[in-house]
C-alpha cells in the first residue's frame, strides 16, 4: 500500500498477478478504464462549464479543468485514494457525480483498509449533503424572489439533502466492500484447494513408498521361503548322494534305500517349490523372489529384537507352513543323513499358532542346515521350550569332526543369507534372536518369540 492509493490485483490462474502494461493486468480493464474516464471526462466538461458560466467566468477553462478532472478516473485501480479525493475537492462545483461514484466503489473494492474506506466516504457524503442541501437553500430564496411560495421546511430540505447523500455514496461503497470480501473469499477458496491438492499428492507419494516398502518385504519373505527349501532338501539330497557314492559298491542294499531316500527328498523339494511358485503367479503385487535388502554371513553374532522389526508381514499361502509337530521329523531327516542329532522339549506341548510355529521350525530347520554345511560330523542338540507367553528354540553344536567323517569332506556352498533370514522372521514377530560361536568351537543358535495373548 503506497500513501496515496492501492493497487487493486488482478488474479490469473492459480492466484498469481498477471504480467501487463503499467497498473493493468489485462486489456480489457484498460479499455473498460479509458471508457469510463471518457464519460467522465465529458460530464465533468460540461458540469464545468456551467459552473464557470453560472459563477460568471469564461466556460471554456471551466470545461478544460473539469475533463482534466474526469480524466483522473484513468488511475483509479492504481490510486483509489487519490481519485476520491479530487472527486471530494470538486464536489462544490457540482461536478464529477461519476467519478465520485466509480471512485468510492474502487476504493471500497481495493486493500485499503476500512477506516480509510469510512472517513473518505464520509467526506464525500458530507459534502454531497452540503452541497445539495445550499443548492435547496437557493432555489427556495430564487422561488420566493420571483413571487413563489418558497414554503419548504429546514427539516424536510436537511433530510432530503441527507438522503441524496446516501444515494450517491452508500451504494457504491455497499458494492465495492461485497466484491472485495468475494474476492477474498474466492482466493481463500484456491489456496485451500491448492493445499488439498498438496496434501493428495503428498499422500500419493506415501501411498507409493507403503506399496513399495510391501513389495520389498515380500520378495525378502519368498527369498527367506525359497533359502529355507532350497538349502534344506538341497544339502540333504548332497550329503545322501555323496554317501550314495561311497556304499554304492560296497553295500547295495544300503546304497538302494539312500536312493529312495534321495528321491523322496527332492520330491519333497519340488512340491513345496511349486507351492511357493504357484503363489508368486497368483500374487496380484507380481512380486518374485529377490534377495533380502540385507546381507550376512554364515557365522558371527547377530541380535535382534521387537523394537527393532517392523509389522509382520501379511498372512498368506506361504505363512502356512510346517508346525512343531513335525520338528521329530526334520529331526530324523538329519539322522538319516548321518548327523546325530538330540531333540528335547520343555514344557507342555500346545498350539502357538501356525506362522510363529513355522517361524521356530524354519529356525530349527536352518541352523541344523548350517550344522551340515560347516560342522560336517558335529553332534546337536535342539532343545524346544514351551514357556508363559512366549516359545522359545536353542541349537548348539560342537566342532567340526573334519576328515575323520566321510561325508564330512562334501563342499556345501552358502549363499550369506541364513543367520539374516532367520533374525528377519523372529524379530517380525517381536521376538529376540541371537547366534554366535561357543567356547568350545561351536555354534549357537538361539530364538526367542511372543505367543499372542488370548
Amino acid at each position: 500500500m503506497s500513501t496515496t492509493g492501492v493497487r487493486v490485483p488482478d488474479q490469473g490462474t492459480g492466484g498469481q498477478p498477471r504480467p501487463g502494461w503499467w497498473w493493468w493486468t489485462r486489456r480489457r480493464g484498460f479499455v473498460l478504464d479509458a471508457a469510463l474516464a471518457g464519460v467522465s471526462a465529458v460530464e465533468c466538461a460540461f458540469e464545468g462549464g456551467t459552473f464557470a458560466d453560472r459563477i460568471g467566468i469564461m466556460a471554456g477553462p471551466g470545461a478544460l479543468v473539469g475533463m482534466l478532472v474526469g480524466a483522473v478516473l484513468l488511475l483509479r485501480r492504481r490510486w483509489p485514494i487519490a481519485v476520491v479525493l479530487v472527486a471530494v475537492a470538486v464536489t462544490p462545483a457540482q461536478m464529477g457525480y461519476m467519478l465520485s461514484l466509480v471512485g468510492l466503489y474502487t476504493l471500497a473494492a481495493s486493500e485499503v483498509p476500512r477506516r480509510i474506506t469510512a472517513a473518505l466516504a464520509g467526506m464525500n457524503g458530507f459534502g454531497t449533503m452540503l452541497v445539495a442541501f445550499l443548492n435547496f437553500e437557493d432555489s427556495l430564496r430564487g422561488s420566493s424572489s420571483d413571487g413563489g411560495s418558497g414554503t419548504m421546511p429546514m427539516p424536510l430540505t436537511l433530510f432530503v439533502s441527507v438522503l441524496m447523500a446516501l444515494g450517491l455514496t452508500a451504494p457504491p461503497v455497499l458494492l465495492g466492500l461485497y466484491v472485495r470480501a468475494r474476492r477474498r473469499l474466492v482466493e481463500s477458496l484456491r489456496e485451500r484447494a491448492d493445499g488439498l491438492e498438496r496434501e493428495l499428492e503428498l499422500l500419493a507419494e506415501k501411498a507409493l513408498e507403503r506399496a513399495e516398502r510391501a513389495r520389498e518385504a515380500e520378495r525378502a519373505r519368498i527369498a527367506r521361503e525359497m533359502h529355507d527349501v532350497v538349502a534344506h532338501r538341497v544339502s540333504l539330497m548332497v550329503v545322501h548322494a555323496a554317501a550314495l557314492k561311497a556304499v554304492a559298491l560296497k553295500d547295495p542294499q544300503k546304497a538302494s534305500a539312500s536312493a529312495e531316500l534321495l528321491g523322496d527328498m527332492g520330491r519333497q523339494a519340488l512340491t513345496e517349490l511349486r507351492q511357493m511358485l504357484g503363489v508368486l503367479r497368483t500374487s496380484s503385487g507380481g512380486t518374485g523372489p529377490a534377495a533380502p535388502s540385507a546381507a550376512g554371513g554364515e557365522a558371527g553374532s547377530v541380535t535382534g529384537t521387537g523394537a527393532e522389526a517392523g509389522p509382520p508381514p501379511a498372512a498368506g499361502p506361504l505363512d502356512e507352513g510346517p508346525c512343531l509337530a513335525e520338528l521329530a521329523q526334520l529331526v530324523q531327516e538329519s539322522k538319516a543323513a548321518g548327523m546325530g542329532v538330540e531333540l528335547a522339549v520343555e514344557g507342555e506341548a500346545r498350539p502357538c499358532g501356525r506362522r510363529i510355529e513355522a517361524t521356530v521350525y524354519r529356525v530349527v530347520q536352518e541352523a541344523l542346515t548350517n550344522v551340515r554345511k560347516h560342522a560336517a560330523g558335529a553332534e546337536a542338540q535342539v532343545r524346544l521350550a514351551y514357556r508363559d507367553g512366549e516359545v522359545a528354540v536353542l541349537i548348539t553344536n560342537g566342532p567340526s569332526a573334519g576328515a575323520a567323517v566321510a561325508i564330512g569332506t562334501v563342499a556345501l556352498p552358502g549363499g550369506g543369507h541364513g543367520l539374516v533370514g532367520m533374525r528377519e522372521r523372529v524379530t517380525a514377530h517381536g521376538g529376540g534372536f541371537v547366534a554366535g560361536p561357543t567356547p568350545d568351537g561351536g555354534f549357537r543358535v538361539s530364538a526367542m518369540v511372543p505367543l499372542p495373548a488370548v
